[in-house]
């Protein structure tokens, strides 16, 4: 399992690496560019999340077929992934390009939303290509092929850096575009992400799948793509429900001031960074899961679960005490602004309570994937966040009826509270269907 996580964190750091060069380097240009580049990902990075989310059913998919024997037929569906994946692309740019309306709603100031517009129409170049690498890449770790896409995204990040650095300040004879000029890098590197990932496909372990055979008949097409929608589809919204959570949160204290949405931003991906050891480690229990459910080995697929779980409280722990003893220290990468620092360290106490629950949930989410059990756990996370966190995170942002206005830091308490009730809804999910040959057995079909 740490074989395959391994390389799926390094994968997930980097491509989070990205969104925090994207706001270290505005933030470092003027706090007001660092505000609306983060404005632009609460919309561009939830469409991004539902819309390929809905394709990562390829990976358990494939997984059950290497269990099972049947690697050469795991072509077909990475193939019609591949469709999904072009669909999804368009319904993403559309959402993305129009993406300034909900600033408007949420009153966020002029000079702000004028950058996070801007970031969002020039990043919308590069969704087509980036939707259909991450079908590539999902069919790639389905395989326990890990290492090549980790390879691209490091190569991905380097490149961001450089083009960020001309994009941002006009360096290199490039225009000096500020925060727009984080969107121009984003949908560069999104194309070369995609040419990288094609190039890896033409190797001989990956041809063997039988990717770029002939198209299969129109009934089998409808059945792979009808198998795809139904995992993948509630994946893609599970995973839009929390990051749309944190989005329209962002948004909402966009209303607040410069200050609190920049500080919000740094905490945000401070999350992000910590957070992607136990997804990776989802990401591979949900493979090995997966291979030993097509393989017909249940109670190894149980280890792994219980085995996964466990690596993610004793990381979870770990990274709590990290983050209160070095709070003041990690905000001055991203910003200079006394301000916002303040307001940055008060938020980094926040994530480190709740990161057992965040940790242990990804993981567990991970795990219910391999099972190609998706639906309930859509379910609780609409429930967790959206019943739960968004409403008590209004309250006490807000200051309802005879409730304190805590403004930013009430927004948090709600993120804590539902994040907590979604933790413990999926491990008595995991535990009950890993345990439940029937259920399994249905979901396999």
């Amino acid at each position: 399992m740490l074989r395959l996580g391994a390389p799926i964190a390094l994968t997930q750091f980097f491509i989070m690496a990205m969104g925090f060069l994207d706001t270290a380097m505005a933030g470092h240009y003027a706090a007001v560019h660092q505000a609306g580049v983060g404005l632009g990902g609460y919309v561009l990075w939830p469409t991004f999340m539902l819309l390929a989310g809905c394709t990562m059913s390829v990976t358990p998919m494939v997984a059950q077929m290497m269990g099972a024997g049947r690697g050469s037929e795991t072509g077909r569906v990475v193939r019609q992934g591949l469709i999904v994946g072009g669909v999804g692309s368009v319904l993403a740019v559309v959402a993305v390009v129009n993406g300034g309306v909900l600033f408007a709603a949420a009153g966020v100031d002029a000079v702000t939303a004028d950058v996070g517009e801007r970031y969002l129409k020039a990043a919308a170049f590069g969704l087509p290509p980036v939707m259909i690498y991450m079908v590539l890449r999902h069919g790639a770790e389905g395989l326990g092929r890990t290492v090549g896409p980790m390879v691209i995204a490091a190569l991905a990040l380097t490149l961001n850096a450089i083009l960020n650095y001309a994009f941002i300040y006009g360096r290199f004879g490039a225009p000096e575009l500020g925060g727009e000029g984080c969107g121009w890098a984003t949908a560069i590197v999104m194309w070369f992400e995609l040419g990288a990932i094609v190039l890896l496909w033409r190797r001989r372990p990956f041809r063997a799948t039988g990717l770029w055979q002939g198209a299969e008949p129109g009934r089998a097409q409808e059945v792979y793509i009808g198998r795809i929608l139904k995992i993948g589809v509630p994946i893609g919204l599970s995973s839009f429900v929390s990051m749309g959570l944190y989005a329209a949160v962002g948004i909402l204290i966009g209303g607040l001031g410069v200050v609190p949405v920049a500080a919000h931003n740094i905490a945000g991906h401070i999350n992000w960074a910590t957070f992607v050891a136990p997804m990776a480690l989802g990401s591979a229990a949900g493979i090995r899961i997966g291979f030993h459910v097509g393989g017909g080995d249940l109670a190894g697929a149980a280890r792994v679960a219980r085995t996964a779980f466990l690596l993610s409280i004793g990381y979870a722990v770990t990274i709590s005490v990290a983050l209160v003893l070095a709070r003041n220290v990690v905000v001055l990468v991203y910003s200079n602004d006394a301000a916002v620092i303040g307001v940055a360290a008060t938020l980094i106490l926040f994530i480190a309570v709740y990161q057992i629950f965040d940790d242990a949930q990804a993981t567990m989410a991970g795990s219910l994937r391999g099972y190609k059990d998706t639906r309930v756990p859509m379910l609780y996370s609409v429930a967790g966040y959206w019943l739960l966190a968004f409403p008590v995170g209004l309250a006490l942002g807000y200051g309802w009826g005879e409730i304190p206005e805590l403004g930013v830091y009430g927004f948090w308490i709600g993120l804590s509270v539902g994040l907590a009730a979604v933790a413990v809804a999926m491990g008595l999910r995991l535990l009950s269907t890993s345990r439940n040959e029937e259920r399994i057995a249905v979901l396999s079909r």
